[in-house]
Formats: structure tokens, sequence, C-alpha cells
């Protein structure tokens, strides 16, 4: 019977694994979904290391993807109006590109990484950069924040990998 459950984690946790594109907290679901599997069956599948371990590689999931919007401004010459722009607009955006681009996890990464880039360019045009180093900051904020989506949807393959292994290894 144990084996059923097992499996089922491993399906649950591919689901929160796709959720990550769409900009949820993915990666903390998995491990949610391990710990209550647990507690419920009242079974140690997981050890304290191998939770403690997906856990710090979860917290470094989320400073990735909200780090690599602000450093990719910066680098394009942003200034820290264009990185608070680039937080904001990422957040607002995936919100929305979620509505408005009714395409499943597609709409919300777009939204994000239009969000970033736009919240960029307002702020850092608001602080009185002209035009077109503007645009440029916004740009590397838009390609930072896919950047820091796509890493962290490798950190959630990753505690995905350890997980599901774990869940089956004697």
């Amino acid at each position: 019977m144990d084996y059923i459950w097992l499996i089922l984690l491993v399906l649950v946790n591919a689901a929160w694994l796709v959720s990550i594109v769409a900009g949820l907290p993915g990666t903390w679901l998995m491990i949610g979904s391990a710990i209550l599997l647990q507690w419920l069956r009242h079974v140690e599948y997981f050890g304290t290391p191998t939770l403690v371990a997906v856990a710090v590689l979860a917290g470094l999931g989320e400073l990735f993807e909200l780090a690599t919007g602000v450093v990719g401004a910066k680098a394009a010459g942003g200034t820290r109006y264009g990185a608070v722009g680039a937080l904001l607009g990422g957040l607002i955006g995936a919100l929305v590109g979620t509505f408005v681009i009714p395409i499943p996890l597609v709409g919300t990464l777009i939204g994000a990484c239009l969000g970033a880039a736009g919240g960029t360019i307002l702020m850092e045009a608001r602080a009185g950069m002209p035009t077109q180093a503007s645009v440029r900051a916004g740009v590397g904020a838009g390609v930072g924040r896919l950047l820091g989506t796509v890493i962290k949807l490798a950190i959630g393959v990753i505690i995905w990998l350890i997980l599901a292994i774990a869940a089956f290894w004697p």
C-alpha cells in the first residue's frame, strides 16, 4: 500500500514542479506534500537530512528567482529604482499575464518577464534616466526574470528527483 502513496506523491510533486513556471512556490509545495504524506501515514519516508537539504535548495530557488530580475536590471545599467521596478513589475506582470494571456503557464511567465521589463523602464524613466538607457535596463530585467525562472525550475527538478529517489530508497 505504501507504494501507491509514494507513486501518488511523485505524480503530485510533478504537478507542483510544472507550477513553478506559473510563478507558484512549487518547490515548497513538493516539500509540503512529502511532509504531509509522512504525517498522514505515520511513516518516516524521508529523513531529516533529506528534508533539510531540499528546503535549502528551495530557499536558493526562491532567492534566484527574485534576485535575477534585479541583477539583470543592474547589469544592464539600471539603478535601485529600476531594481524595485523589476521586482514589483515582475509580480504584477505574472498576475496580469495569467489572465490576459490565457495559455496555462506561458501567460504567467510572459507576464512576469514583461512586467519586470516594464516596471524597470517606468521606474528608471521616473528617476530621470534617458529612454534608451531605461529600455536597456528593462530588457536586462526581463531576461533576468526569465533566467531566474529557468534556474528555479532546474532546482525544482533536482528537488523532485531527490524526493522521488528517497521515497523508494530502502
